[in-house]
Parts: structure tokens; sequence; C-alpha cells
């Protein structure tokens, strides 16, 4: 059975950087990755999404510049590194998985995902 562990949330001063892992277990198979966030009251949304082997990115265009998106097939780990954060980035932060050659960019393209881990953003 698939299963993915994040890492890496926390409390961070706004202007600040921090850095999310994604350990992915349970099979060597292909598999594209994203992140998602979902703050309270609010529907999930990605925040980025990368192909089986890192050929491809996606972000959408409100992120694009502070966050980057990268994976370690070797250690099957993906990493979502964030920088000039703002309050308004506070949520809970998932890594998602799915069997795929292409990178997924919709929440209903992925079949696995994470428990979430927290990042608060403080003014």
């Amino acid at each position: 059975q698939l299963q993915l562990v994040e890492s890496g949330g926390g409390l961070v001063q706004a202007g600040g950087s921090l850095n999310l892992s994604c350990v992915l277990s349970g099979s060597s198979a292909t598999y594209a990755m994203g992140w998602f966030r979902q703050a309270p009251g609010e529907e999930r949304e990605i925040v980025a999404a990368i192909s089986w082997n890192g050929g491809k990115t996606y972000y959408p265009d409100s992120l694009k510049g502070r966050f980057t998106i990268s994976r370690d097939n070797a250690k099957n780990t993906a990493y979502l590194q964030m920088s000039s954060l703002k309050p308004e980035d506070t949520a809970v932060y998932y890594c998602a998985a799915r069997w795929s050659l292409v990178v997924v960019t919709t929440e209903f393209g992925y079949d696995n995902w994470g428990q979430g881990t927290q990042v608060t953003v403080s003014s």
C-alpha cells in the first residue's frame, strides 16, 4: 500500500522560508506528485506538481516565483521550497501521488494522499 508522509511544516514569520518534504513508500512504480494546501474554510488548491522524472513542473500563476517543487527519486522524496511567505500561505499542506507518466495538475487526478503538515505564517 502506498504511503506518503509529509514533514517540515511549522511556524514562520512573514517573508521567511520553509521547506517541506514528502516521502513516498510502498511502491517503486512511476508516480507523478503534487503539493496542495487547504486553509480553514477554503477548498483545497494545488500549489505545485511534478512529473515522475522531474522533467515537467506546474505552478498556478499566483504562486510562480515563490514556490519550487523538486524530487529525488533515489530517496523517493518530493520537496516543496517556499519563500517570501505571506500570512495567506497559512494552511495545511498535503502531498499527493498518482501513477502517471505526465504531470497531474488537478486534485481529482490524485489517488494517494498524505496526512498533511501545518504551515503557519505570522505577520
